[in-house]
């Protein structure tokens, strides 16, 4: 086997330390339909409740509260939930209310939703366990757990303009700093599970539903935000690098000025994906 197989791996809450303050800046944005796709899809009035599970800073909360009287994230990182409080000031937000909790600690008096969202977070979960809860949490009979796909962080096309972020180098200069393995917390952690249609229907869901939100915006980035993207990762996450932090920051600038003398990076974001899931039983 693979060292550090997903099934091997245990959390710690260090998994993303000191991430939080990179993280809105660092990671892309989704599409900027997806609130609309939200609201055409449930047919939103404003009056239902959104529970966010795996919040991070508000990624997906925030963006999503102006359709629900209520919006809860969860987040098992202290300092995210600090970012989240943040950024709902900063934005005006005042239907947010956000909670330190691990997703698997859930349902925690919290009361039934409407709908129930994952976004990068349902894969760092004991997925069967959560998937059961969740189900439980939901409004009948038309509650939905949506899985707001973030492949879009992944699968990027380049863009003609200008160079690409230089993801491989970027991993190289990881590598040689963290090791050959993908350090997650306190372990290490170098695959991630799939099979999620199954884990969502064994623990009773129907679907999924697919909803596709365009994209295919091309977004300029500088160097300032590949560095708090590479921050804003587990595998890269700043307390991994301990007293050599600020020479990693160092070489990763300089690595990043040899592949843009200009400072940009372009890239075209593809579309979005909504996975909605629904009880099977009603």
């Amino acid at each position: 086997m693979v060292p550090g197989e997903w099934f091997e791996w245990e959390w710690d809450e260090t998994l993303f330390a000191g991430a939080a303050a990179f993280y809105d800046r660092g990671r892309l944005p989704n599409a900027p339909g997806l609130a609309a796709a939200f609201n055409d899809t449930f047919g939103l009035d404003g009056q239902g409740r959104l529970l966010d599970v795996g919040s991070g800073p508000g990624t997906v909360t925030l963006p999503l509260a102006g359709l629900f009287r209520e919006v809860v994230g969860v987040d098992a990182d202290t300092e995210m939930i600090r970012e989240a409080r943040r950024l709902a000031a900063k934005r005006g937000v005042m239907n947010a209310s956000w909670v330190h909790r691990r997703a698997e600690e859930l349902p925690a008096d919290l009361g039934r939703f409407n709908v129930i969202t994952f976004a990068a977070s349902f894969h760092w979960m004991n997925r069967p366990l959560v998937a059961g809860i969740v189900r439980e949490m939901l409004e009948r009979p038309d509650g939905a757990v949506v899985h707001v796909d973030n492949r879009h962080q992944d699968g990027l096309a380049p863009a003609d303009d200008l160079p690409p972020a230089p993801t491989e180098r970027i991993a190289e200069l990881r590598r040689s700093y963290l090791g050959e393995n993908r350090r997650a917390g306190q372990g290490i952690r170098n695959s991630s599970p799939g099979d999620e249609a199954a884990v969502f229907r064994a623990a009773g869901f129907a679907g999924p539903e697919l909803v596709v939100v365009p994209d295919g915006r091309t977004i300029i980035r500088s160097a300032d935000d590949l560095v708090a993207e590479t921050f804003s990762l587990s595998a890269s996450a700043p307390h991994l690098f301990g007293e050599r932090l600020s020479q990693f920051e160092r070489d990763l600038r300089r690595l990043l000025a040899d592949a843009s003398p200009n400072g940009a990076f372009a890239v075209r974001l593809p579309d979005n994906e909504l996975k909605i899931w629904r009880n099977a039983t009603p």
